[in-house]
Parts: C-alpha cells; structure tokens; sequence
C-alpha cells in the first residue's frame, strides 16, 4: 500500500474542459501547486458542450478520462467543465478509481460563504441549467444547514461560451447580450452571482455591468483548487516535491496553434507547445 501511494504521489493530475474556460481552474491548480505536474485536455474540436444533449456529453467526458488515465497515468481527475460535470460526474466517480474534482459543489459552498441575504444566482449554460445540477446542491445545502436557507435563481446564458472561445471577452455585441439575457437576474436583485460556466469569468466586466456593480461574482475556480488541494492532502496523494516546479502539458483535440494562442491571451503565458489529440468515433 505505502509503494502504492508513493508512486501515485508523482502523477500528474488531469484537467478537462470543452475548450479553454477549465484554464481558470488550471490556472489555480498551479498557483496553488507549483510543483504538481499538470495535463490540460481542451476538447476544442467538439466545443461547445453547453447546446449538445446530456448522453452526447456524458460520452465525450468519459472518453476524455479514459484518455488522461490510460495514457497520462493521472492520480486525479478534475472536471474543469459544468456542463461536463452536470451529465458525467457520477458515471467517472463509478468507473475510475483516482479522485474526481467537480466545479459544482465547490462553487456553491464559495456562493453561500459570500452571501449576506440568502438570495443568490446561478449562470450557466443551456445544458448545465437544465441539469438541475446547482439546484440539486442548493437543496442538499439547505438540508445539511437547518435554519439559514439559500434561495437560488438559475438563468442560461446561451451564447457566452462562445464569445470567450473567439476572443471576444468584453466586445459591444458581448455587452448587449449580456444586458439582455441576465435581465432576469438583475429583477431577481440576488445579491452574489456564481459563474456557472469555467469560460465566464473571462466575462467578468460585461456580466458585472449587466447585473450590477453592487453584485458579488463568485467563481468557482479558487474553490475547485482549493478542494483538490485539501482532498489529495487527506489521502497523502500530493507530490513529494522533488522537482523546483511541475511539467504542464497541454492538450487539444482541435487547432492546437489557435490553443496555445488564444490560451496564452487569456490566462496561461507559459503555454509553448500543445499536442493534437485524434478522437476516435464513439
């Protein structure tokens, strides 16, 4: 068992998402663990996921694990992706026996610890809201806590992920829709607002605009890292610190020039080189 647990010590940790929104979460991976290797997947060839129905989803974040524990040899899994987290996160607990991170539970925790009305919103997309996911969490929240009780606003944001993955972060068309699809938040006068999406916090500036300065945006980044960090601790999985700072591969299943820029532009300068991944047909 010791021999066990010191090899795993020494893997990598995996990290997916459709495309380049999980960086905010690998990002804080790697703040918060500077000598963790890390493997990145963008599944860009196949992005969005928010539109596609939830078994086509749950297919693809199934292949990708398989992938990154088959061939990368990772200790943990983090799905870096709510829309992927939503359809799949029980299926990859069942089948894999290395930790699963999903952005889900951490994110509402993060919600409920900044809130000072109980009144909070969720964003996300079309597929991640239609899940029930967050719904689903808030209500077990609810149970656990007796007395205070959260009350949750969902809202879709069709067309957010979109914008990120183009580049265009905080454009005048990004800004309208923005003013017109969080409208319902906004009248809801939630006082915190989660991103429900691993691509919004690129939309930081056009989505505090829509609903309100006085609004708190909560990310579930930060959170995500910090349970990874708190988990691999508990079991004695983190790495044993042998190396000044940890290899970071990235991964792309579609251009891979367009990857390692974009990816450079919005949060990882140290990106160089990305390997293409081949899918083959489910």
């Amino acid at each position: 068992m010791l021999a066990t647990v010191a090899k795993m010590k020494d893997r990598p940790i995996g990290v997916f998402d459709s495309g380049f929104g999980g960086l905010t979460v690998a990002r804080a991976l790697i703040d918060l663990l500077p000598r963790e290797d890390v493997v990145y997947l963008g599944d860009t060839a196949r992005y969005p996921y928010g539109s596609k129905p939830q078994n086509e989803v749950r297919d693809y974040a199934l292949q990708i694990a398989r992938l990154l524990v088959r061939d990368f040899n990772v200790k943990a899994l983090v799905v870096a992706c709510n829309t992927a987290a939503a359809a799949a996160l029980r299926e990859l607990e069942r089948e894999f026996d290395v930790p699963v991170f999903s952005v889900i539970e951490p994110g509402v925790r993060a919600l409920t610890q900044v809130t000072r009305s109980g009144r909070v919103g969720v964003i996300g997309t079309t597929a991640t809201i239609g899940s029930g996911a967050y719904q689903t969490a808030v209500t077990e929240l609810n149970r656990e806590c007796g007395e205070r009780r959260i009350e949750l606003v969902c809202c879709a944001t069709p067309g957010f992920v979109e914008f990120v993955e183009r580049g265009e972060t905080d454009s005048e068309q990004m800004r309208i829709l923005a003013q017109r699809l969080l409208a319902p938040v906004r009248e809801a006068k939630v006082d915190s607002l989660l991103l429900g999406c691993t691509h919004y916090p690129f939309l930081a500036r056009p989505i505090a605009d829509a609903v309100g300065r006085d609004v708190v945006l909560v990310s579930s980044a930060d959170e995500t890292a910090f349970d990874v960090v708190r988990r691999l601790a508990g079991r004695d999985l983190l790495g044993s610190g042998n190396a000044d700072a940890g290899t970071h591969r990235w991964l792309s299943s579609g251009d891979t020039e367009w990857f390692a820029s974009m990816g450079r532009t919005l949060s990882m300068p140290e990106i160089d080189e990305v390997d293409q991944i081949v899918w083959e047909e489910i």
